[in-house]
């Protein structure tokens, strides 16, 4: 167990690019879909990634096309890091026929088997033995894909997390964990629910390597991924990432956000990913502030082409509800 302190450029401009593409693309679609939500057009729970888009953008990046993802519920970054459309996400947070999930999932279920993506897991934690599961059925098939589980701190307090981490390491499969430590499961600060503040320790009493990382900074997290990966795929053992990162919003739309003061909120937005990861460029000669404009012009057109896809999407016929039930009864 080690901290990571290590930074590491992007393969080449064309990626850095992409990179920083991808995270305001995020911040974007998700700032689009709170102002959807407050206009009724999107229903449910919505849980915004707003904050922690180095997580997502750094550690899918290491990833192969073939490799699995699973995700929580806050989990819209992560697809579209993984390049599920926009498109796709937002009518599938409409509930239209042209999402994702059919429109049946909605915010917290974006699934996609085309991008190797298994979800938008609802239930805390349930995912972890799921991507065990996978990786195991990779190692037994001899298939040299890893599965990639995204999860938060407050899952690292559940039973499955424990039963997930010895089964993974008993068994010897290539799975890469990544806990994405917002401080806050819900409303519980990690003080209050971990008598182990430091999630990565909690590796060790497993035999599993972790390493921790400064989750704001990307170019942190690639390096750190970066290597994760390669020790999984090539050990063909598991690995866990912490990547101690905050939101900016609230856990949910429905929540009044009073157990943590704003001004803690905007001391943690000094550290924003994206402005930091925008100078990074800049000082590599990489991009000019010009060229920043122009990508963020295109990305608000990406996102109000993604709205109007939305909008213009059909519900499921009626006759078709019970379409994928297992029974009538």
């Amino acid at each position: 167990m080690l901290q990571s302190v290590a930074k590491a450029l992007p393969s080449d401009q064309k990626q850095g690019l992409l990179l920083l593409y991808q995270m305001i693309l995020i911040r974007r679609f998700e700032e689009k879909a709170a102002e959807q939500y407050s206009k009724a057009k999107i229903r449910g729970f919505l849980h915004l990634y707003i904050g922690e888009e180095a997580v997502a953008v750094g550690v899918i990046q290491a990833l192969n096309d073939d490799d699995n993802v699973l995700a929580t519920y806050r989990e819209h970054g992560h697809a579209l890091a993984r390049g599920i459309d926009a498109d796709s996400i937002m009518a599938e947070m409409y509930g239209k026929l042209e999402g994702c999930s059919r429109g049946r999932g909605g915010s917290m279920h974006l699934f996609d088997v085309s991008k190797n993506f298994f979800g938008g897991n609802a239930i805390v934690c349930s995912h972890l033995p799921v991507a065990v599961g996978m990786a195991l059925a990779s190692k037994k098939q001899k298939k040299s894909n890893i599965s990639c589980c995204f999860f938060g701190e407050g899952a690292a307090a559940e039973g499955e997390f424990h039963e997930a981490m010895n089964l993974a390491a008993l068994w010897k499969v290539p799975v890469l964990f990544v806990c994405e430590n917002n401080l806050y499961a819900m409303g519980t600060a990690l003080k209050y629910s971990h008598s182990m503040t430091e999630i990565e320790k909690k590796g060790a009493a497993y035999g599993i390597e972790s390493v921790a990382v400064d989750g704001m900074d990307l170019t942190a997290v690639i390096d750190a991924a970066n290597k994760a990966v390669q020790k999984v795929r090539s050990e063909t053992k598991p690995f866990l990432l912490v990547c101690n990162t905050y939101r900016f919003r609230a856990h949910s739309m429905f929540d009044a956000e009073l157990y943590r003061e704003k001004t803690e909120v905007d001391e943690w937005k000094k550290r924003d990913p994206i402005p930091q990861y925008q100078q990074f460029l800049l000082e590599q000669q990489w991009i000019t502030e010009a060229e920043i404009e122009l990508m963020k012009q295109k990305i608000e057109h990406k996102i109000q082409m993604a709205v109007d896809f939305a909008e213009a999407g059909t519900w499921e016929p009626l006759d078709q509800l019970t379409k994928f039930v297992y029974s009538e009864k």
